[in-house]
Formats: C-alpha cells, structure tokens, sequence
C-alpha cells in the first residue's frame, strides 16, 4: 500500500478557486467537483481571500501617510 501525500495547491490556484467562490456564480459542490478540491478548503480560502483583499491596494503606501476613508 502506497503512503498518500498531502497535495499542494499554489497561491495562483487558491486565488482562481476562491475568486470563482466569491462570484457565487457555482455552488462550493460544483467548484469542488470542478477542480477536484474538498468544499471545505474552498471555503476557506474564500474566507483568507476576502479577510486579505484590502493588501492588494496598499501596495507602496508608506505608515507615514493618512488612511483616507
């Protein structure tokens, strides 16, 4: 009997799976069985993707300068 590994998704694939989440266009069921990845998983990547999506536009922005809401 052959010892299974844990696969290893890149970040790339975490981010396509968990965009494809949040557009809510498919079911977590549908995205699982579509790239082969436990709904479970999926649901939390979409949690890490939306808790993480604000860094995306603070790139270059120093601690100095204000927080304009």
């Amino acid at each position: 009997m052959k010892k299974q590994t844990r696969r290893k998704f890149s970040a790339a694939f975490k981010a396509k799976v968990a965009l494809e989440a949040v557009k809510n266009q498919k079911t977590l069921a549908e995205l699982a069985r579509e790239f082969e990845v436990n709904p479970v998983m999926i649901s939390q990547w979409k949690a890490a993707f939306l808790e993480n999506i604000a860094a995306a536009f603070d790139r270059g922005r120093t601690k100095e300068e204000p927080d304009v809401n």
